[in-house]
C-alpha cells in the first residue's frame, strides 16, 4: 500500500495492524506505542469514523476519578491531555482505554471491514490502539461518567473490528453492551465445555461464580453461564445495594456479598452460596482480587480474568503459592460473534437489560 503523501510517512507502507501509524522509534504495535499518527488522510485499508461517544474502560475511569478526587473538570482535562499527547485514549496508569461509537465518514478502497459511509458503528477494538482526535474539548461531558459525548474522529485499521449499531436500541445502550461483549461469549464457551463434558460423563453440570455480578460484564456473564448449561450460578457483589439489584434482576441462583480483595471472605462467601465454583469469572475493576478468585475455584476448575485491574503475575504466583490446580484464562475481549451474542442476551433477558439501563 502507498501511504498518504506526507514528509513523515514517505517511507512507510500500510500494514493491517496499523504499524504505519506508530510514531515511536522502535517497532511496536499500536497498542504498545507511546504515540500514534492521527492524520485524517487514510491509507487504502483504513476507515475513518466521526466519533459521537467514547466509553471509557471502567478501571481507567475509576483510576482517573480517584487520582483527581472526583473532580469532573480535572478528569476531563486529564482525558484531553492523554488523547492529545498519545494520539489515542490509553490511561498511562492502567494501560486500558475503552471503545467508541460513531458514524463512518470515509472508507478506504481496500478496507476489509465491510463498512459503508453513513453506517453507525461501535468499535470492538480498544481505544488503546485506535488513532483518535477530539475536536470539541469534551464540552458536553462533565467528567463524572464512563460514557463521554464528544466530537472528533478515529481511524480503524484493516485488522480492526466494528459492528453496526442495531436500529432497535439506544446507541448509548449498544455501546455499553459492546464494550464488554467479549466476557459473555468466552464465559459461554467455557461453561458450555464443562456442561458438555458433564453430560457425557453423567456428572453434575458446572457451578459458576461471577465476581462483580451486578456490573456490565458480570450480569451478561451470569446470563451467558445459565444459557450455556450451568447448574448453579453465584453472583458476588460488594455491598447490600448491589445484592438487592442483582437479586431483583433474577440472574443468579444465589447472591453473595463479599469484598473481592479479601481472599478468605470471598472464598467463604462463594462456598456458603453453593461453591466452590467450577468456573469463576472475575469482572471487577479493582486490583487485588486474584487470590480470592483462585480460592473460590474448585480443584481442576477455571478462572477467567476479565478485569483490566488484574495483575497476571499475582494470579500466576498466587496459584502456585496456594498449590491450586486451576486453569487461568485471560479474556482478550474478542470471540467470533461476540457482539451479536451479547445483544441477544440483552434482548432475551429483562434482568440484564434492567441493570444496563440503570447505568444510563
Amino acid at each position: 500500500m502507498t501511504p498518504p503523501s506526507d514528509v513523515h510517512t514517505e517511507c512507510r507502507t500500510g500494514d493491517p495492524t496499523g504499524l504505519h501509524r506508530v510514531l515511536d522509534e522502535g517497532v511496536v504495535l499500536p497498542q504498545a506505542a507511546q504515540r500514534l499518527d492521527t492524520r485524517a488522510e487514510l491509507w487504502p485499508d483504513e476507515v475513518r469514523v466521526r466519533v459521537e461517544r467514547l466509553n471509557l474502560d471502567a478501571a481507567s475511569f475509576r483510576q482517573l476519578e480517584r487520582t483527581h478526587d472526583h473532580d469532573g473538570d480535572a478528569v476531563r482535562a486529564a482525558v484531553l491531555d492523554i488523547v492529545a499527547t498519545r494520539g489515542k485514549m490509553q490511561n498511562p496508569e492502567t494501560g486500558s482505554g475503552g471503545m467508541l461509537v460513531g458514524t463512518v465518514e470515509e472508507v478506504g478502497p481496500d478496507s476489509p471491514l465491510g463498512l459503508s459511509v453513513g453506517d453507525r458503528v461501535a468499535t470492538l477494538v480498544s481505544l488503546t490502539l485506535t488513532p483518535l482526535v477530539i475536536e470539541d474539548g469534551l464540552a458536553g461531558w462533565d467528567g463524572r461518567s464512563e460514557q463521554v459525548p464528544c466530537d472528533g474522529y478515529a481511524v480503524l485499521f484493516g485488522r480492526s473490528i466494528a459492528a453496526v449499531i442495531p436500529d432497535d436500541l439506544d446507541p448509548a445502550l449498544s455501546l455499553s453492551v459492546m464494550d464488554v461483549c467479549g466476557a459473555p461469549a468466552l464465559t459461554a464457551r467455557v461453561v458450555g465445555e464443562y456442561a458438555a463434558r458433564a453430560e457425557q460423563d453423567g456428572t453434575s453440570a458446572p457451578t459458576v461464580a461471577v465476581i462483580g455480578g451486578a456490573g456490565k460484564s458480570g450480569s451478561l456473564s451470569l446470563a451467558a453461564a445459565r444459557a450455556a448449561g450451568a447448574a448453579r450460578t453465584i453472583g458476588v457483589v460488594p455491598h447490600q445495594g448491589e445484592h438487592d439489584l442483582l437479586t431483583g434482576a433474577g440472574l443468579a441462583d444465589a447472591v453473595a456479598v463479599a469484598d473481592a480483595r479479601d481472599p478468605i471472605a470471598l472464598r467463604d462467601a462463594v462456598a456458603a452460596a453453593g461453591g466452590p465454583a467450577d468456573v469463576t469469572v472475575v469482572c471487577v475493576d479493582v486490583p487485588g482480587c486474584e487470590g480470592g478468585a483462585i480460592l473460590a475455584t474448585a480443584e481442576g476448575g477455571t478462572v477467567i480474568f476479565f478485569s483490566m485491574a488484574t495483575s497476571f503475575s499475582a494470579a500466576a504466583l498466587g496459584a502456585e503459592g496456594l498449590a491450586a490446580d486451576v486453569r487461568m484464562l485471560v479474556g482478550n475481549g474478542y470471540v467470533p460473534g461476540h457482539a451479536a451474542y451479547a445483544m441477544e442476551l440483552l434482548r432475551a433477558d429483562a434482568g440484564v437489560r434492567s441493570l444496563f439501563e440503570r447505568r444510563l
